[in-house]
């Protein structure tokens, strides 16, 4: 790196900016990162508790490989950064009849547990179900996730090279639809129903496509020692070896453009002088003006609309009585027909499925003390108009549905939390500017969900996205990959640049004090 290297500003560091800033400073780029929060992470945070941080972001990790990738790229070992754990349990899953179900690392003691819960017919069809999405998921990963760009041109070519995968496709099916086809037993369509709502998404209304994010989980569930948040900040101390600095309590207020490309980013206290400028944030912040008016219009409606799933989210410590818990849980709604019609009306479920994720449960070595606890409820994003400030009558009113409807498991905890523990969409909302409270951008809804996201490259010359908010999506895998897609064109597009903006150059830039900055607001997201 030197002086005279290109100077990349990056907005955000959640994992698309952290993994972009660690592979444009290996390149030997100059590399600002701001981050309004007094952490590195985004999504994966954590708060304090009685018996140490508590994960209170994303806890299942998948797609090893990408994150392997990343810092293979860069010249280094992941293993030398983070440990990764491989859970042998994927998931635990609890019906209301008194059915459990294991979903395991070993592809064949998943069917062995398939068959003694649900039948012979039943481990017929989850074979046929995970053959179906091993096929799907190795046909679209070239031509979709791993593309900078996908045009329904390669995913085209892609059908044509694989006819027999149209049926696997089911394009005029929606995941629901397509696995009551696949499921004689609805309990099992219930629980692959579920994994819409990863992405942000209804099952009613998601593409039968979403069927190979199976796939990528039976591939592998891992678990990052000492918490998630581990991973981000081993990400900036490693860009940061390479030259990257970090500033955090930074408040970006506007990307200043001239002619038709993006030449500096303004912060409450200075003018920072870029050759590109890479936003990792939702996109509905450009296009609400967050970031002023020069960008306003890059991101189209469709890009961002509409909205994810948001969540209510319970994050504490206490000791659990009740059902023996595996790290990852799910407790199923009683009518699995109708648990999403309130989520697609913007109302709150009555009749819930539940993700606990018990954060001391990972590996062999059990606590007989308090256990630090994440446990999520899928809810709406907020309206269009929302009204302002916090509802502390809803937080109370998500409490007591949670713990009500696992008392109903038999699972209760010692003490009770209360409504102090959860976060809602109006506190992602104001965690994550723009998003309105979704978690994962765009909703999947629609076979033509993917292509409409945001891509690396704006129509500002000089000006990129990264993040869950654009293209490949929602999740750490696919944030990284983003964060890939973004490096790539960053390079590639700086030689053909004007030089003109190469008079600016980046000064008065000190690093901020995490002490001095704003204290984020604590909060959940899967």
């Amino acid at each position: 790196m030197t002086e005279t290297a290109p100077h990349v500003v990056i907005i955000g560091a959640g994992i698309g900016g952290l993994a972009s800033a660690l592979r444009l400073a290996h390149k030997g780029l100059r590399v600002t990162v701001l981050e309004r929060h007094a952490t590195p992470g985004g999504k994966m945070r954590t708060l304090p508790t009685a018996v140490g941080p508590v994960d209170a972001g994303p806890t299942v990790l998948t797609m090893k490989p990408v994150l392997e990738r990343l810092f293979a790229d860069v010249g280094e070992r992941l293993g030398d950064h983070v440990t990764l754990e491989p859970q042998d349990i994927l998931a635990r899953h609890f019906w209301p009849d008194g059915t459990t179900l294991d979903l395991m690392r070993d592809p064949a003691a998943s069917h062995d547990n398939v068959h003694h819960a649900f039948g012979a017919r039943a481990a017929a069809e989850f074979m046929a179900f995970s053959d179906r999405a091993r096929r799907l998921f190795t046909a679209f990963d070239a031509p979709m996730m791993q593309a900078t760009r996908p045009t329904l041109a390669s995913l085209t070519r892609a059908v044509i090279d694989r006819p027999g995968l149209i049926p696997a496709i089911a394009p005029h099916q929606s995941l629901a639809q397509c696995l009551r086809r696949q499921f004689t037993d609805p309990r099992l369509a219930q629980l692959f129903a579920r994994y819409a709502t990863y992405v942000g998404g209804l099952p009613t209304a998601s593409p039968a496509l979403l069927s190979l994010i199976w796939h990528a989980e039976s591939k592998g569930v891992w678990h990052v020692a000492g918490g998630m948040h581990r991973l981000a900040t081993a990400i900036a101390g490693c860009a940061a070896t390479k030259g990257a600095v970090f500033r955090y309590g930074t408040h970006v207020t506007r990307i200043e453009t001239r002619g038709e490309a993006a030449c500096a980013v303004h912060t409450a206290q200075e003018r920072i002088p870029a050759d590109a400028v890479l936003f990792n944030g939702d996109p509905g912040a450009l296009a609400d003006g967050s970031l002023g008016p020069a960008a306003r219009n890059i991101v189209s409606a469709a890009a961002t609309q509409p909205r994810s799933l948001s969540a209510a989210v319970m994050s504490f410590a206490a000791r659990p009585h009740g059902p023996e818990l595996s790290a990852h849980n799910v407790f199923f709604a009683d009518d699995p027909r109708s648990e999403y019609a309130p989520l697609s009306q913007g109302r709150l479920q009555t009749d819930p499925t539940l993700y606990v994720c018990a954060q001391d449960r990972f590996g062999p070595n059990a606590t007989d003390g308090p256990e630090r606890f994440e446990i999520i409820l899928n809810a709406p994003a907020l309206p269009a108009s929302p009204s302002p400030g916090p509802d502390e009558k809803a937080k109370t009113t998500c409490q007591k549905l949670i713990l009500d409807r696992l008392g109903r498991f038999g699972l209760t905890f010692s003490p009770p939390p209360g409504p102090e523990t959860m976060s809602l969409p109006e506190d992602f909302a104001r965690l994550f500017p723009g998003s309105g409270g979704a978690l994962y951008g765009r909703s999947p809804q629609g076979i033509m969900a993917a292509f409409r996201r945001a891509t690396a490259r704006t129509a500002i010359r000089g000006l990129y996205l990264t993040g869950g908010g654009v293209h490949p999506g929602p999740g750490v895998p696919m944030a990284t990959l983003s964060a890939r897609h973004a490096a790539e064109a960053i390079l590639a597009d700086l030689p053909s640049m004007s030089p003109s903006r190469q008079a600016d150059t980046p000064g008065g830039i000190s690093t901020g004090s995490a002490t001095t900055a704003p204290v984020p607001f604590r909060s959940s997201v899967s």
